[in-house]
């Protein structure tokens, strides 16, 4: 069969059916890149845009992003804020409220995103990260008047790729 016959043919699925089959293939060893669904991590990551490359969790810690499942197949990807004992506290970097689950109940760590439809990884482990991640968490009494902004300011004038 030639190159030129190939099709691709993209398909979406529910996140209650397409994460556990995912949480299955990291529990197996295999790294996943998940396209990334709505706008709780805005500003920085968008919907539709850009993808996440995912491992099984292993030790996590305050500022890493993760793939949680709340309640039986809803899942999140979103920034630990606080671990206190067997809770762990999660907030996306687009919200102002929290969310609550138990340590086993995060599913995945975030290694990198391919962000602005580049095919280079910006690591989580990378300097890079490391300093938006500081500083984001830090800004955070300010963050409802930032993310008005960037909505009501930012996306008019510039759309995301």
């Amino acid at each position: 069969m030639q190159q030129d016959d190939i099709q691709i043919k993209e398909v979406q699925l529910p996140n209650a059916l397409l994460l556990p089959e995912i949480i299955r293939m990291l529990d197996e060893g295999h790294t996943v890149t998940l396209h990334l669904k709505g706008f709780s991590m805005r500003p920085f990551l968008e919907n539709d845009r850009d993808k996440a490359l995912l491992v099984k969790a292993g030790a996590i810690k305050v500022g890493d992003p993760v793939l949680a499942e709340l309640r039986p197949k809803q899942f999140v990807l979103h920034r630990i804020i606080r671990i206190d004992g067997d809770c762990v506290t999660l907030r996306g970097d687009g919200n102002l409220g929290t969310e609550s689950c138990r340590v086993n109940d995060v599913k995945a760590s975030i290694i990198g995103f391919y962000r602005k439809g580049r095919d280079t990884l910006d690591r989580t482990d990378g300097i890079k990260w490391k300093v938006y991640s500081w500083i984001w968490m830090h800004l955070f009494p300010v963050r409802r008047y930032l993310l008005a902004a960037y909505r009501r300011i930012w996306l008019r004038f510039f759309k995301p790729i």
